[in-house]
């Protein structure tokens, strides 16, 4: 009688680790829902299953096996599946996933393709789906886009078929855990000394800045940053698509758009909240993007005592920022004569910053414009910071530096007025970090 042969059990493939770790995660899905687990006890109630399903499996995966898939499985549950250790990556600053095998970042302004990748069309949708379902919006062939934001803030933007012709797509605007302060950007070379004096004084004085800049160029950032230097005293209402802002003052009241439910009922758009935000008596009034006809509205409150207000818009010169907005006051619905138009955006809007993105993807101030009236029926710009470009570096890296253009704004006197005196230097060979001007007391 022959002796039985021992069998070795075969190494799991890897079709063997993906299709034990779906099984894992739709029998934790469907325990989460029907046990109605609660927010504060998923962690618990998961991690404990996790451990008793790879100990059910005895020896059939090794150690170093089975820690990467309880760790698959964990980040798929409690996390966001694969994308999760990019958004724990300090480095990177966006993510797109334009497909299952096509997941690219942003780091430090260059735009790379990622090894990490999703099983198929259908993972995609349900990590969308499990973005934005905790925030009461949806996404479905009727709702195709979709804008939200995770938990930390970062900028969330999804869309699906039928508009997204190859699949679904996902694009995270990755959140910045440690604010930037304005001696940040100029570290960085984003502005320098005497723009950062400059910006302050009209912050400090109550003058309506607009940010002009492209997708991505950094104007929440710098946005952030202006917004840091309004006194702890005021009252600010900020009005935001997706709440980013990190406003650090304590008397701030955010306010959020709110798309339609399931019956198409209850929306809540940025000209609803900013016509409701003229009657929670603001200091300040910051609009994170101005993108239709609320336009018209936050021209009005600039133009009826709500000055010092701040706000964003797309926009690649500070001249196109004018027709930008001249577009969008027209998109209000109510009929008004183009010079009208123009003259109220010359009487609200004092500074336009233009923030760009270079071709090495870096960011930085390219301008800094006075608004100074109307001449005829044209809205006059003058520049008073300007960036001078000198070349590239053998490195890819854009040279240049930004330089005042040696004209003292109009409304200098203003300033004046509020008590900020800016030398002369300021507009002709800079001003050091440590001569930056303070208020008087």
């Amino acid at each position: 009688m022959n002796a039985p042969q021992s069998t070795v059990a075969a190494a799991p493939t890897e079709s063997d680790l993906v299709l034990l770790r779906e099984r894992v995660v739709h029998d934790l899905r469907r325990a989460l829902e029907t046990e109605h687990v609660p927010p504060d006890g998923r962690e618990a109630f998961v991690e404990k299953r996790v451990i008793e399903v790879f100990d059910r499996a005895g020896g059939r995966l090794s150690e170093e096996l089975g820690q990467r898939v309880r760790a698959e499985v964990l980040t798929e549950i409690l996390g966001y599946g694969p994308i999760q250790a990019l958004l724990d990556d300090p480095e990177i600053t966006e993510i797109m996933v334009n497909g299952p095998g096509k997941v690219y970042v942003e780091r430090k302004g260059r735009i790379s393709r990622s090894e990490v990748s999703f099983q198929d069309d259908h993972h995609i949708l349900r990590l969308i789906e499990r973005i934005v379902a905790p925030l009461g919006r949806r996404v479905d062939a009727r709702h195709p886009t979709v804008d939200a934001r995770l938990p930390d803030g970062s900028r969330v933007n999804a869309v699906i078929p039928p508009v997204a012709i190859d699949g679904p797509a996902l694009t995270i605007r990755k959140f910045m855990k440690d604010k930037l302060q304005v001696q940040d950007l100029i570290r960085l070379g984003a502005l320098t000394d005497g723009i950062a004096a400059f910006l302050r004084a009209c912050v400090l004085a109550r003058f309506n800045v607009v940010i002009s800049g492209g997708t991505g160029s950094g104007k929440t950032t710098l946005l952030n940053v202006l917004s840091g230097f309004i006194p702890e005293s005021d009252r600010i209402v900020t009005i935001e698509d997706a709440a980013e802002l990190q406003l650090q003052q304590e008397h701030v009241m955010r306010l959020e758009t709110q798309a339609a439910d399931p019956q198409g009922e209850g929306v809540v758009t940025i000209r609803d909240l900013v016509r409701n935000s003229l009657r929670m008596r603001p200091d300040r009034i910051i609009v994170g993007e101005v993108r239709g006809g609320e336009a018209l509205d936050m021209l009005q409150a600039m133009n009826t005592g709500h000055e010092g207000s701040l706000t964003t818009l797309h926009a690649n010169t500070p001249r196109d920022a004018l027709t930008r907005l001249e577009t969008l006051v027209m998109m209000a619905g109510v009929e008004l004569p183009l010079k009208v138009i123009r003259q109220q955006i010359s009487s609200a809007v004092d500074v336009i910053v233009q923030q760009s993105r270079l071709r090495d993807g870096e960011r930085r101030i390219t301008s800094v414009t006075e608004v100074a009236g109307m001449e005829g029926e044209i809205v006059i710009l003058t520049d008073i910071f300007k960036f001078e470009h000198t070349g590239v570096g053998e490195d890819g890296k854009v040279l240049g530096t930004m330089r005042p253009t040696g004209i003292r704004p109009l409304f200098t006197p203003r300033l004046e007025a509020a008590g900020f005196k800016l030398g002369a230097e300021v507009f002709t060979t800079g001003l050091a970090a440590s001569t930056l001007p303070r208020r008087p007391r």
